[in-house]
């Protein structure tokens, strides 16, 4: 069998509670324009709310009137959501664990990942959400997944646990030079 090629996420759709309430998070928290609306096409009862979380993709709600707000963590389950990630700048990064407790949400505080650092929360609904800053810019005409593709193959050749700033800087240097 010869695989999909895939190019990338589309849109992602969660299941919402009332409009405001996502409008409110989605736009009002975490700053995605609000881009449109229209029915559910396949559940026209069902609101379908569009938002842009930065780079032109779409994440998406699907929202209902009688829904009520629940914040109770969502399931963990196999074959379930775990969290979703979003990337911010050095400065959003900075800034969201003090703006995220202005606006009444408890975080994680910030996480190392080594090659990356995150902040973790639940929004109004119960999701797990990551804000997540990458550590290291690639090198021009290479992506994050390139270098972290090397540094991975760095990482398991030294043995160490996990990709750190050492594995990151090498990989950026051999891709540079190639």
């Amino acid at each position: 069998m010869s695989v999909i090629d895939t190019q990338g996420v589309h849109h992602i759709t969660l299941n919402g509670a009332d409009r405001q309430t996502s409008i409110d998070f989605w736009e009002g928290i975490l700053g995605m324009p609000f881009v449109f609306e229209q029915p559910n096409l396949d559940e026209p009862s069902v609101n379908h709310l569009y938002f842009d979380p930065g780079d032109g993709r779409l994440i998406t709600i699907f929202t209902s009137e009688d829904r009520q707000v629940d914040q109770s963590p969502n399931p963990m389950g196999i074959g379930t959501l775990h969290h979703l990630a979003f990337i911010v700048t050095r400065e959003a990064y900075d800034e969201a664990v003090e703006r995220l407790k202005e606006a009444g949400f408890a975080s994680s505080g910030e996480v190392d990942r080594g090659f990356m650092d995150s902040i973790y929360f639940r929004e109004p609904l119960g999701q797990l959400l990551e804000l997540a800053c990458y550590k290291f810019d690639p090198p021009d005409g290479f992506t994050h997944a390139d270098v972290l593709k090397k540094a991975h193959h760095i990482r398991l050749e030294a043995g160490d646990y996990n990709i750190t700033l050492k594995h990151l800087t090498e990989a950026s240097e051999v891709l540079a030079g190639s």
